[in-house]
């Protein structure tokens, strides 16, 4: 996948309505480079101080663009994915929830066809801190998002939120922020999210926001192995019941797949420092980049 950055141009796929609307300002004022957005009923008129096109594949024509966000009902989905995909989108957000499998995997396999990545379904966004974010994430808030040299990707957009509060009161930023998405099916893994802020400039250390349910952060352990920073990670979930599934879709425990247990002993394996809660992520950071 790749981090969005303040150079690369942004599409908002359902601007006019109104959280497209109220996020597609506070975009703009972090610093987002929005150049246009969509909405067949509202076509040449002009929202948000960008033009709005009856679709992405014109708007690419028009203005051109890097990355679409996706304020989207689930039913319609499908299609503005598959339009932004064709238009030649590089990077989509889709924030949206509730959206049919099997349009999700439509859409998915039409991306890695045309070597689109994608964050979410069901993503609260990116953060690249001090240059723009996309989706719905308070990056404008800087009791949780400081410029600073710490990599974190969520699955939850809560939890991100509430770890990232808890680098800055440590005293630490963050490079970049990844929300990857709570869905069962999803367009970037633990493990590519993982890599990208890795490989991403000034980040120091890497924070996982993982929860039981599938196995995407055993496979990340995987590539943490392989890294010279350090990783720590929190797992959501580690007092659920077997087999009950909690808060997203993608957090549901099969047999001994996905459990705390199972997460927690791949990780603390591949040199991953798991955490107790999110409080104690300061005192780890500070032992972890001291070492």
């Amino acid at each position: 996948m790749k981090i969005v950055r303040g150079h690369h141009r942004v599409l908002i796929q359902g601007i006019t309505g109104k959280q497209g609307t109220f996020w597609t300002e506070r975009m703009q004022e972090y610093g987002t480079n929005v150049v246009g957005g969509v909405n067949p009923k509202k076509a040449g008129t002009t929202h948000c101080g960008v033009p709005v096109f009856a679709s992405a594949a014109l708007a690419m024509k028009e203005v051109e663009f890097d990355v679409s966000v996706l304020f989207i009902p689930p039913l319609g989905v499908k299609d503005a994915a598959l339009d932004a995909i064709e238009a030649g989108a590089k990077n989509l957000c889709i924030l949206t929830e509730h959206i049919p499998v099997q349009d999700v995997m439509v859409f998915l396999a039409a991306a890695q066809d045309k070597g689109t990545s994608i964050t979410g379904p069901n993503t609260a966004g990116s953060v690249t801190i001090g240059e723009c974010f996309t989706g719905f994430m308070p990056a404008f808030n800087e009791r949780i998002f400081k410029k600073g040299a710490v990599g974190v990707m969520s699955r939850s957009g809560s939890l991100g939120t509430l770890m990232c509060q808890n680098i800055v009161s440590a005293g630490y930023g963050q490079s970049a922020f990844i929300g990857i998405g709570g869905d069962p099916i999803i367009g970037t893994t633990t493990s590519q999210a993982l890599e990208a802020l890795d490989n991403f400039e000034d980040t120091e250390a890497v924070v996982i926001v993982g929860e039981i349910g599938g196995a995407m952060e055993e496979d990340a352990a995987l590539y943490a192995k392989t890294m010279s920073k350090p990783v720590i990670a929190f797992i959501a979930g580690g007092a659920a019941p077997p087999g009950k599934k909690m808060g997203h879709a993608g957090a549901i425990v099969l047999g001994d797949k996905g459990t705390y247990k199972s997460k927690k002993e791949a990780l603390e394996g591949a040199g991953v420092t798991v955490l107790d809660t999110p409080s104690d992520v300061g005192k780890v950071l500070k032992d972890r980049l001291k070492a």
